[in-house]
């Protein structure tokens, strides 16, 4: 597989570059002087690359006509235009699975940190509050025999379902369809779902059909005793729309990992003390990134070795 060329259009972690290097000829675009250049004059002997931190739209797959196959360092690929490589042939990778139980360890933190309040009690044992003010106040609601609508209920969701589950909390979701072998209570309407649950949360993937689906609309429906909470996509929450809702006490709080326009984060959120707002670090552990470095590379290694690629992306199952 010396011979094979592959194409990093942006920096990637050490693990994939050192591993990479040593099984293709390896190309770095972000080191070229010229990479414009570069591709018009080299970009018709890529066959692999590495995708997730850039778009990989149909412009810059007509600079590639040999590319076979794409791996995308994440499990979410809305920035790929899979549509566009479907009809030229080639396939588009994921790092699904390996991360699953680590983003479902973050959604349910997020979920315990913001109804029970422990980011807000951990900063007033740290301000002094405990000694100057007294007791922390008890925290509005409980988890056990509430209910938890689950916005996407694939592997991760399905993950979150059964903590919650142990939480003594009821589930209900929404996507595209309903899944038969789910015993959840399936939801058709969004906000429906969200008149009936207390803590909404959010993990579909991104792209147009999710886009600003979380919007006023939805959080008027859930309420001011209820909660959002986002591990998904900053695209598929309404910004605007949830700091109104917040500011009026439309909803009583928000947990949110991801946002509109990382790492830029509205001051308002910042501000409110009915937020918890984390870095996007749903898989950021150790062993969960590196499982999913390797992947990225299986699944090139496995394409060029076997004509075997580990883990498509849904679209492209059967191609």
């Amino acid at each position: 597989m010396k011979d094979t060329d592959i194409l990093l259009v942006k920096p990637v972690p050490p693990l994939i570059v050192e591993a990479l290097d040593a099984a293709f000829t390896l190309h770095r675009l972000y080191d070229e002087d010229d990479p414009e250049g570069w591709l018009e004059a080299n970009g018709g002997r890529v066959r692999g690359m590495v995708c997730g931190n850039f778009p990989l739209d149909a412009d810059l797959l007509d600079r590639l006509p040999a590319l076979e196959i794409a791996s995308n360092l994440g499990v979410g690929y809305d920035s790929v235009d899979v549509a566009a490589a479907k009809a030229r042939g080639v396939m588009v990778t994921h790092t699904r699975s390996v991360l699953d139980d680590e983003v479902a360890d973050t959604a349910w933190a997020l979920v315990l940190m913001t109804v029970r309040g422990l980011a807000r009690a951990d900063r007033y044992v740290r301000a002094g509050r405990w000694q100057s003010e007294g007791a922390f106040p008890l925290a509005r609601h409980s988890l056990k025999g509430s209910r938890l609508g689950i916005i996407g209920l694939g592997r991760i969701g399905r993950n979150i379902a059964a903590r919650a589950e142990a939480s003594g909390m009821e589930i209900l979701y929404h996507g595209r369809h309903e899944q038969a072998d789910q015993p959840y209570l399936y939801y058709g309407d969004l906000r429906e779902m969200a008149r009936d649950c207390d803590v909404l949360l959010n993990c579909a993937p991104g792209g147009p059909a999710t886009e600003k689906m979380i919007d006023a609309a939805v959080l008027e429906a859930l309420g001011p005793e209820g909660y959002v909470i986002n591990i998904g996509r900053g695209s598929s929450m309404d910004e605007a729309a949830l700091i109104a809702a917040l500011e009026a006490g439309t909803i009583a709080g928000a947990g949110l990992d991801v946002f509109e326009d990382e790492p830029e984060v509205p001051q308002a959120l910042r501000d409110m003390e009915n937020t918890v707002l984390l870095p996007h670090i749903g898989s950021a552990t150790i062993p969960t990134r590196t499982a999913m470095f390797q992947l990225v590379v299986d699944n090139l290694t496995g394409w060029f070795g076997r004509g075997e690629a580990l883990t498509p992306v849904p679209e492209m199952e059967g191609a």
